[in-house]
């Protein structure tokens, strides 16, 4: 049974960091592309960033590009998001997701967590 459980949403100020966690079960992890993608209140879902820990290759939206990085531990089956610079634009449901091939589009995605909440304000 495959699983994708988020952790480590909160509520943090603009400027701060925090960093996701997403712990994958029932599937090998260390062949799987790994992303994360988020939904803002009232908008559609954003694609964040994508990890294949297997080849060691990372990418990243353009709103997300140099504010926030993605790793994973094969010995932990976890994939994590640490997000810096935060700002209120960034508040949304961040979602962990993993499909077998390499996509850009959240619809081709097999296996999906239940979302964590992030919301930045003062």
């Amino acid at each position: 049974q495959v699983q994708l459980v988020e952790s480590g949403g909160g509520l943090v100020q603009p400027g701060g960091s925090l960093r996701l966690s997403c712990a994958a079960s029932g599937f090998t992890f260390s062949i799987y592309w790994m992303y994360w993608v988020r939904q803002a209140p009232g908008k559609g879902l954003e694609w964040v960033s994508a990890i294949n820990a297997g080849v060691g290759s990372t990418y990243y939206g353009d709103s997300v590009k140099n504010r926030f990085t993605i790793s994973s531990d094969n010995a932990k089956n976890t994939v994590y998001l640490q997000m810096s610079s935060l700002k209120p634009e960034d508040t949304a449901v961040y979602y962990c997701a993993a499909s077998a091939l390499y996509s850009s589009n959240p619809d081709d995605y097999a296996y999906w967590g239940q979302g964590t909440q992030v919301t930045v304000s003062s």
